[in-house]
């Protein structure tokens, strides 16, 4: 029978998920006045898009300058392989730019359109 390994961060996490599932309903609110309710979601939603985007631009532009450096690595390892290096680069910087986008996009639907705050 084989037996099982388990780290010790993994049960930290896991004993860390649940007693936070547990604690959650105590943070529960009280249904505030609409309009301060309202106010107050609109800000957070615009500090939140701020942030997200924020750190997903930053995040983006360390693991495209990282994909970079491994590429220009490879490429002065193996000069032949140049082709096949610079196709899987351009694959991969297309599509950490598209996630850094897909986060600009939340962020404008958040500045402007602002899902949270009830038509009124």
């Amino acid at each position: 029978m084989e037996a099982w390994i388990v780290s010790k961060r993994s049960l930290l996490t896991t004993a860390l998920v649940l007693v936070a599932g547990s604690f959650a309903p105590v943070y529960a609110q009280e249904p505030a006045a609409a309009g301060l309710n309202a106010t107050v979601v609109a800000q957070w939603s615009i500090i939140t898009a701020g942030f997200a985007l924020a750190f997903a631009a930053g995040l983006a532009a360390l693991a495209q300058g990282r994909a970079v450096s491994a590429a220009t690595e490879a490429i002065a390892r193996n000069p032949g392989a140049a082709g096949d290096i610079r196709g899987s680069l351009l694959l991969g910087l297309v599509l950490i730019e598209s996630l850094a986008i897909y986060v600009l996009l939340i962020a404008l639907i958040l500045f402007f359109v602002n899902p949270f705050v009830p038509a009124g």
